[in-house]
């Protein structure tokens, strides 16, 4: 997830989990299934800036493609290799070395033993750089009708929102649908300020269970729940922002028709 400072403050604890679970615009927006998603007969393509991400914005609904049989691959565009500046005990190369190995445990514990992943090894923090690329790489993996899911372009890291940018861009060329989770934006937004474009978004309902076993699957990421005894530093994905993120449902936003806005910003 690798928290920046910018300009839509992810800074702080952000917005209280309790606040959107007593926001009424959240609790209005439609619950879908799995069909609702991602239709059978269609290939799922979960595409993540950092390696934790396919689990905090989707865990559930890789878990369920999975128990189901369903075809789905994960791409990891960059390592998190960035995730902690100036830290003796999680230097770069230890941590392009954990982080996918995390990745794979948090997949493992979700049912998924063998997933199809594609690394692409974007430096992290170097997305926005490499866009264009990227969107490139993404067309020669995607094929037409597939379902790409990914980060909210308007969701406050530059990687997110330039992952978000090259899906798009890679999507629209290949004429496959595009779907995009906040997982920053539940931190810098808050209930009634719009920013959430709720009026397109669809929840995916899940049972206590599923809940508990995608934050299992977080657990697996020690190397962002744990402080860094090397700098005193909070842990990246702090329990706050965790909470934010482990509901009873998963909220996935389709993609704006052209002549539509994509954020009341």
């Amino acid at each position: 997830m690798d928290a920046v400072d910018r300009s839509r403050h992810i800074a702080g604890l952000g917005t209280p989990a309790h606040a959107w679970r007593d926001d009424a615009a959240l609790a209005r927006v439609p619950a879908v299934g799995l069909d609702d998603l991602v239709p059978r007969g269609a290939r799922a393509v979960v595409v993540a800036p950092h390696p934790d991400d396919e689990i905090l914005s989707c865990g559930a609904l890789l878990h369920l493609l999975g128990q189901h049989g369903r075809p789905f691959a994960v791409v990891a565009v960059t390592d998190g290799e960035g995730s902690h500046a100036g830290s003796s005990e999680w230097p770069v190369e230890r941590l392009r070395a954990t982080r996918p190995r995390e990745s794979l445990a948090a997949l493992d514990s979700l049912g998924i033993a063998a997933p199809r992943l594609v690394r692409l090894h974007v430096p992290d923090g170097g997305v926005t750089a490499a866009e264009e690329d990227v969107a490139w790489r993404l067309a020669a993996l995607l094929q037409p009708g597939d379902v790409v899911v990914t980060t909210w372009r308007y969701d406050g890291h530059p990687d997110h929102e330039a992952t978000a940018r090259a899906c798009a861009a890679a999507a629209r060329a290949v004429g496959a649908t595009l779907l995009e989770v906040p997982v920053w934006g539940w931190h810098w937004s808050a209930p009634g300020d719009g920013a959430i474009p709720f009026d397109r978004a669809r929840k995916l309902s899940l049972p206590p269970e599923l809940v508990e076993r995608k934050r299992a699957a977080m657990a697996c990421f020690h190397s962002q729940l744990t402080v860094d005894s090397s700098t005193g530093a909070t842990p990246i994905v702090f329990p706050q922002a965790l909470e934010r993120l482990l509901n009873p449902y998963e909220l996935y936003l389709h993609e704006p028709r052209p002549t539509e806005p994509a954020t009341a910003f």
